[in-house]
């Protein structure tokens, strides 16, 4: 099956365990179409660069799936209907990486940046 990675912001005036709990609603409607979350990851509270819907913050999540293309469809239909989920954004990939995202990672442990010292 193909494999994806999904990244979503939820609205600020959510509680964690609620969007948390969206990860866990989405995970379900992948795996009632034939698919299965590989991976999530709950990134927390971020400020966005610019307002969405009158929010400057967001609760962020990342997923990496693997599951038939109308599975996705069907999960990024539903999840553009729901009202506390703002932005979705799915990417296609070839294989998933191992270990936490960039995002999760320290600083020290990123290591592949030039440093910042010219």
């Amino acid at each position: 099956m193909p494999l994806y990675e999904h990244v979503m912001i939820a609205r600020q005036d959510l509680s964690n365990t609620q969007a948390e709990g969206l990860i866990e609603h989405f995970g379900t409607v992948l795996a009632d179409n034939g698919g299965k979350v590989v991976d999530s990851e709950y990134w927390g509270v971020k400020t966005m660069a610019y307002k969405i819907n009158k929010n400057r913050k967001g609760h962020y999540a990342f997923l990496r799936t693997d599951a038939p293309a109308p599975a996705v469809q069907e999960m990024e239909r539903l999840m553009r209907l729901h009202d506390d989920v703002m932005r979705v954004l799915t990417i296609k990939v070839d294989e998933h990486e191992e270990g936490p995202s960039v995002q999760m990672q320290k600083r020290e442990e990123r290591g592949d940046r030039r440093g910042r010292d010219r």
